[in-house]
């Protein structure tokens, strides 16, 4: 690491610190790589410090360095632990460098040692996606140590307004400097081309994402079950995404045998490039996320990546996901708690292909409305818009 400062932030190293990182799977884990990926195009000296990984878990073309930490990347304080002696060990090149925080993993070892001055580097870039700022504030003790940290920030930023919104309604502290940076299509994302109008003997829907309470897999499977039989015998609901803890899989397996005359289909964990696959033999795509405890949520980029497949898109008007899928234009958005409602929005788009084809395209082009470009520069750019 360079000692060296300067009084250009262009000219001083960028050290991407994350919890979450490929070959990790998520939406945070995409725009860790993506934000770092963005930044070293915009010219910035970018090094990324991720969790450990098996050998080989690279990309042949990122345009930044790599550093694997010995640490799991969990949020225990074993992890914290793990990472602030890195941070201590490598205190002289941080002084004199950018450190960006995309996630609360390293945000909580920094908070142990920001009262130290000689562990604070010259910029602290912090980015915040929705449940953290409600643990954060959850606790005496940490609401009291985010706010030291939030203090020491240089520039923060959010991914959606209802998430800026929460921050400043738990730490208002944070006004002056926090930024929307939306997030966008992967880099490595296919142009999709346009599908072509094929009778297809039934009607596919898809949710792409981990099997959580919160990701409302459930609830899009009983919305479905209550529609007439005849329209279910005229679907098939494909589930794509890992185990998460619990046993959520367990009772959405039990649940998809309740109505056997509808189709449900798990396909685990795959890879991007199998996606597009999958993708393209859906006709609906539903994520019908709600908030659970304190984990909401924030954003959602895989509606981004339904959008720009053609999909039309059903999800619950909760947390971020209105700046992700635009109601009556890109999807459709339901209020949580009203199944009777989501049911009708299911019927809706089966019914009606024209809307379907609408929706769909409309969502082609709104998935490209965001740069991560835009988004790295507003947070490293001093002389980008304010707030």
């Amino acid at each position: 690491m360079s000692a060296v400062a300067s009084s250009n932030p262009v000219d001083q190293p960028v050290y991407l610190i994350t919890h979450e990182f490929y070959p990790k799977r998520g939406g945070i884990a995409t725009f860790a790589e993506e934000m770092a990926r963005a930044s070293a195009a915009l010219g910035y000296d970018v090094e990324v410090w991720a969790q450990s990984a098996p050998v080989g878990a690279e990309k042949a073309d990122w345009p930044f360095r790599l550093r694997r930490l010995p640490l799991k990347g969990t949020h225990d304080l074993a992890c914290q632990f793990r990472l602030a002696r890195e941070l201590i060990r490598h205190r002289r090149g941080l002084r004199h460098a950018t450190v960006y925080l995309p996630e609360p993993g390293p945000m909580l070892a920094m908070m142990l040692l920001q009262f130290f001055h000689t562990f604070r580097p010259r910029r602290l870039v912090l980015t915040f996606h929705g449940s953290e700022i409600l643990k954060f504030a959850g606790s005496p003790w940490r609401r009291w140590l985010a706010r030291g940290l939030i203090r020491h920030a240089t520039r923060i930023s959010t991914l959606s307004t209802y998430t800026q919104e929460l921050l400043l309604g738990h730490f208002p502290e944070a006004a002056d400097k926090t930024y929307l940076t939306p997030g966008a299509l992967r880099s490595d994302f296919a142009v999709v081309p346009v599908r072509p109008d094929t009778d297809r003997p039934k009607i596919v829907v898809l949710t792409v994402g981990r099997l959580h309470p919160r990701k409302g897999q459930l609830l899009t499977l009983q919305a479905l079950q209550m529609l007439p039989p005849e329209l279910r015998a005229r679907l098939e609901y494909w589930i794509v995404g890992g185990q998460s803890k619990g046993n959520y899989e367990r009772q959405l397996r039990a649940a998809g045998a309740v109505a056997p005359d509808l189709t449900v289909r798990f396909f685990g964990n795959l890879p991007d490039e199998e996606l597009a696959g999958i993708y393209e033999g859906a006709d609906i795509f539903a994520m019908t996320s709600v908030n659970h405890g304190r984990s909401v949520e924030g954003f959602g980029l895989v509606y981004l990546e339904a959008a720009a497949h053609g999909l039309p898109v059903v999800a619950h008007d909760v947390g971020g996901v209105a700046d992700a899928v635009a109601d009556g234009v890109t999807g459709l958005l339901v209020p949580p708690g009203r199944p009777v409602q989501l049911a009708a929005a299911f019927e809706k788009l089966i019914h009606d292909g024209a809307l379907r084809k609408k929706l769909g395209a409309a969502g082609r082009e709104w998935a490209k409305r965001n740069c991560w470009k835009v988004s790295a520069a507003a947070l490293f750019n001093p002389e980008s818009a304010a707030p």
